[in-house]
């Protein structure tokens, strides 16, 4: 029989074996995310949009954040045509969480496509300005100039050709008839207007874009204001309610050395899942883009814009419920 430790030991034991249990729990406790529920693990996707735009590049950046927080979690970028092709992403069950403006998700919903009605929003987020980029030499000092012109739209399925439609039209011009369209996106437009095979081309996203900003530092370009079309633009129904009055700085795009502001319009855009989306999953994938904020910001200054406060409004989508805990979490 083996001899029993003297009390002195025994007790010594005890001590480390719950100073030990202590020091595994509070390990354990730090490596959960608050609300101390297990890290959400497994694989998503997420669908951005064309390799040279915002979209891409935010989502680039939010799977690096991602892959810090929440380190189980595999997650897979795909790319798009913008935001109509997101939601469409999304419905099909190709892609689990997206980005897409304002206005496309009321345009969505209003067509009521396939599980439109249980699209949800986690966060608002930066606004996308419209941008009408064209050679510094062009006659073009308006939308209405733009009769008889070549000029790229977007892609179809684009966030940008659903705004560019809308423009013209407040414009007096007929997409079809009035402009020759050239229906291609952000990672081409720049190089057809350098090359002079387009007179000017159509832009929605964040402020800077790294591809007008390369533009501009190979060709003399400028940017038209849009202003003007704001009226017109509202009055053509419910949906153009979602676009508001704004400014490109003229520091916007440094190497164009602009002289003055650009009245243009910008409409935000949203996180957006689905309503069968995991509520832990959502609320930790939330909490990554508030807090990414500012990393993100240095390389996409558009994200300096997500703010807490403002995160709340995601206008036509309801909030997800694992986003609303997320918020009610952090509410001071």
């Amino acid at each position: 029989m083996a001899p029993r430790l003297p009390l002195p030991d025994r007790r010594r034991a005890v001590q480390t074996g719950a100073v030990a249990a202590a020091v595994l729990a509070l390990l354990t406790w730090w490596l959960l995310p608050q609300g101390g529920q297990p890290a959400p693990s497994g694989r998503i996707s997420f669908a951005t949009g064309v390799p040279t735009g915002v979209y891409a590049k935010y989502g680039d950046l939010l799977k690096e954040d991602l892959a810090q927080d929440l380190p189980a979690l595999q997650v897979t970028l795909r790319r798009s045509a913008g935001s109509l092709d997101n939601l469409r992403q999304l419905t099909a069950g190709k892609a689990d969480f997206t980005l897409a403006t304002a206005d496309a998700v009321a345009t969505y919903r209003e067509r009521r496509q396939p599980r439109a009605d249980q699209l949800r929003a986690c966060a608002r987020l930066y606004d996308d300005y419209m941008q009408l980029v064209v050679r510094r030499d062009s006659p073009v000092r308006s939308a209405r100039d733009l009769k008889g012109k070549r000029v790229g739209v977007g892609a179809d399925s684009s966030g940008v050709q659903l705004i560019t439609r809308r423009l013209l039209k407040a414009a007096g011009l007929d997409f079809d008839s009035d402009i020759e369209p050239v229906r291609v996106g952000i990672d081409k437009m720049p190089g057809l207007l350098e090359k002079g095979e387009i007179d000017a081309f159509f832009w929605s996203g964040g402020l800077p874009t790294n591809a007008v900003t390369s533009l501009g530092d190979r060709t003399p370009i400028r940017l038209v204001q849009l202003g003007d079309l704001l009226g017109p633009l509202h009055a053509q129904g419910q949906q153009a309610g979602y676009y508001r009055a704004a400014i490109m700085p003229v520091d916007a795009y440094p190497g164009l050395h602009a002289t003055e502001v650009v009245k243009t319009i910008a409409v935000a855009n949203l996180l957006v899942t689905m309503d069968s989306a995991d509520p832990d999953l959502t609320e930790s994938i939330t909490r990554t883009v508030i807090r990414s904020r500012d990393r993100i910001g240095t390389r996409v200054h558009a994200a300096q814009k997500v703010d807490l406060r403002t995160a709340i409004y995601t206008t036509p989508l309801p909030l997800h419920a694992g986003a609303r805990r997320y918020y009610v979490s952090v509410k001071p």
